[in-house]
């Protein structure tokens, strides 16, 4: 084979490699690990409880690999378009990541990603992800592209693991408002 298709086939299989969505270990009806993580909020740190948020209805828990990289940064554009659609549905969106979380106070801030609209943790050393089984294989200190719908009853919902962020707004959205209304 010559030394230019072989760096193409080479290059393919990465490609591939990095790009094959894989599949978070935690199922649906589980109950989901309880946490706390420093956050941002436009900006403003404060400290985000899951357990406090289902109090208040369904979590979209995200994690996504780093701020300030492409595919996150649209991921989160995208959550930030739909954050009314989630509202509605009594849902809390919260973004997770363990990469680049130094940049997370501006990240959660600026329009063209969460522009202030949902928060965002951070979570040194991956162990939130480690929980939830939503680590980058291809860069395990950072967290894979996961998302989880948590139910106000702690137990997930929904899983979708994938690194293209095209779908992660569209599957969430539909799997809270899948969930049966609340009692009242």
């Amino acid at each position: 084979m010559k030394p230019v298709l072989k760096l193409a086939a080479s290059c393919a299989i990465a490609v591939a490699a990095f790009a094959a969505p894989s599949f978070a270990a935690l199922k649906v009806d589980t109950k989901a690990p309880d946490f706390s993580a420093p956050a941002y909020l436009a900006g403003k740190p404060f400290t985000f409880s899951l357990a406090d948020a289902l109090k208040k209805g369904p979590v979209v828990l995200y994690f996504f690999p780093a701020a300030h990289t492409p595919g996150c940064n649209l991921e989160a554009h995208l959550f930030s378009e739909a954050i009314d659609d989630f509202k509605a549905q009594h849902a809390t969106v919260i973004g997770v990541t363990a990469g680049n979380t130094s940049e997370l106070a501006a990240f959660s801030k600026e329009t063209e990603h969460c522009g202030g609209k949902f928060p965002v943790a951070a979570d040194p050393g991956a162990k939130i992800a480690k929980q939830y089984d939503a680590i980058l294989s291809q860069k395990p200190e950072w967290s894979n592209r996961t998302s989880y719908v948590i139910a106000p009853s702690g137990n997930i919902a929904h899983v979708y693991s994938d690194l293209n962020p095209n779908m992660h707004v569209k599957e969430t959205l539909d799997a809270v408002k899948a969930l049966p209304a609340p009692a009242h």
